[in-house]
């Protein structure tokens, strides 16, 4: 964002335009006489101030200032462990901006290498094997940070551990700091992969764990139907560079697809594209997910006002299920989903109301609860009336489904049409999907093969170090046609417990 004006920038400080930013040229016609070079009051423009702990050098706010080409000893790790063991100092040299540059040639505290009579994490003993901070690893397993002289919270540093973004602290103890972000494992997957730990690096969960170490990563993934048993239509899975033309990944170079008809856009191969409303079926069925069915009373949860759904069965299912060791320090995980679905506009608060289900099984017992029945594919309205993510998310205009067009809802419902459509914002991320297709004879003269709810966020709360399960799944409800699909991408763990369920991000 560039900001132009004074008041440009004073707005900007809110929406977060960086305070270091500079217009070129500098023009101090609004306060003439003033240094845009040196005064912190107008730095690089008019009424660009710079906060009470910085100073302006050359047209810049910054934390510090020195002479250009000035150099000074400095040292990042903690202050008592300066000059102890493996530990030491080094330079930091001013930039011909006037800021400090980064220190060279120090050695902070690392992990103790226990055997090589070395103290590596500048303790002040050789080779200890201890778990001051009592969070699993020991020095010798590699933890960097056992006390508090060495980190300011040394139970959340451990190989363990994720490396928290923007914390400037190296969390996993692999001997740099803030690095987590770089991971990138979903470039050259197979579109028709069959092996399901591929969706998980898919999704950017490429670390990987055994059920006896104490790393965090994924231990497992299968395919299933609903029920957890079977094995799924092959092309009802895919991995993606996009989805349509709009649908691109969060993150990384790949998102994968779930469906209940082929998991494919009208230019996709491999699988190949077949029409939404129901020619490529697969015609399997399963039994629905027996602890969630029961959570509910043995019957399919429903949007308020609603019809409920019938049948016995989920058609056409489809389920990524994951084991996963969670980091030490998190306490909440989030990735985004996008719901399309065929079903809509004629069959919107129908029987037909076809399930996205993302189940989360952990030890968490903090607050916010994540949900009884552990469904994360939830929306809770401020009325606190939940809906289940799903084409009937247009019925109330709860906003969460406006990939569309507007227009008259439910209209094959034989008792009726079942409402209108107003918050339908575009059908941007339709396109090339086949869900933006016209359907001639639909409720309106507009209307297209399917409608979306955009992206959406999921989240859900665990403890840190335990094992979860996690269930990602689609399924047809009621019949066998007009399909849907679910867009899955950008996994993240949170050091903060989180709002569990789907909302717009």
């Amino acid at each position: 964002m560039l900001c132009r004006s004074s008041l440009v920038f004073a707005l900007a400080l809110v929406v977060g335009c960086a305070p270091t930013e500079r217009i070129n040229p500098p023009d101090n016609t609004n306060c003439p006489g003033a240094d845009l070079q040196n005064d912190a009051n107008n730095c690089g423009m008019c009424g660009h101030v710079c906060s009470a702990t910085q100073v302006c050098a050359s047209g810049q706010c910054g934390t510090s200032a020195c002479t250009p080409g000035a150099t000074a000893d400095c040292y990042d790790g903690p202050s008592s462990t300066m000059g102890v063991g493996v530990c030491h100092g080094g330079q930091k040299t001013c930039s011909s901006t006037g800021f400090w540059g980064t220190c060279q040639g120090e050695i902070t505290p690392g992990a103790e290498i226990c055997g090589n009579l070395i103290d590596d994490n500048c303790s002040g003993v050789i080779d200890e094997d201890e778990d001051q901070d009592h969070d699993g690893f020991t020095t010798c397993q590699g933890d960097c940070c056992d006390n508090t002289a060495q980190c300011g919270q040394p139970g959340l540093v451990n190989p363990g551990a994720f490396d928290a973004p923007g914390n400037n602290v190296d969390d996993d103890c692999d001997g740099m700091a803030d690095n987590g972000a770089t991971a990138l494992c979903d470039t050259g997957l197979a579109s028709n992969s069959g092996n399901a730990m591929d969706y998980a690096k898919a999704m950017e969960l490429c670390q990987t764990a055994t059920e006896t170490d104490h790393r965090w990563g994924v231990i497992s993934a299968k395919w299933s139907l609903a029920d957890g048993n079977g094995t799924p239509a092959h092309d009802s899975c895919s991995i993606r560079p996009a989805f349509g033309t709009n649908v691109v990944p969060k993150a990384g170079a790949s998102l994968f697809e779930i469906s209940t008809g082929h998991a494919a856009d009208t230019n996709d191969t491999m699988p190949d594209y077949v029409a939404w409303d129901g020619a490529g079926d697969m015609l399997t069925t399963s039994g629905y997910p027996a602890d969630w069915l029961a959570a509910n009373g043995g019957m399919l949860p429903n949007s308020p006002g609603c019809p409920p759904p019938s049948g016995i069965g989920a058609n056409d299912p489809v389920m990524l299920t994951l084991r996963i060791r969670v980091p030490t320090n998190a306490q909440s995980f989030s990735f985004s989903s996008n719901f399309f679905s065929s079903e809509y506009p004629e069959w919107v608060c129908t029987q037909y109301n076809d399930f996205f289900v993302v189940l989360l099984d952990s030890m968490w017992n903090g607050m916010p609860a994540n949900p009884s029945d552990k469904n994360l594919a939830t929306y809770t309205a401020p009325n606190m009336m939940k809906y289940p993510v799903g084409v009937n998310l247009a019925k109330d205009n709860t906003g969460l489904f406006n990939q569309c067009t507007n227009g008259i809802l439910g209209c094959s419902n034989f008792g009726g049409a079942m409402g209108m459509s107003t918050t339908c914002q575009s059908t941007t991320e339709l396109a090339g999907t086949g869900f933006d297709e016209a359907r001639p004879g639909s409720c309106d003269t507009n209307s297209l093969s399917g409608g979306g709810t955009g992206w959406l966020l999921t989240s859900g709360n665990v403890k840190g170090g335990e094992i979860i399960t996690l269930r990602i799944a689609i399924w047809d409800t009621s019949d066998h046609s007009f399909n849907s699909l679910a867009v899955i991408d950008n996994f993240k763990w949170d050091v903060t417990a989180a709002d569990p369920g789907t909302n717009i991000p």
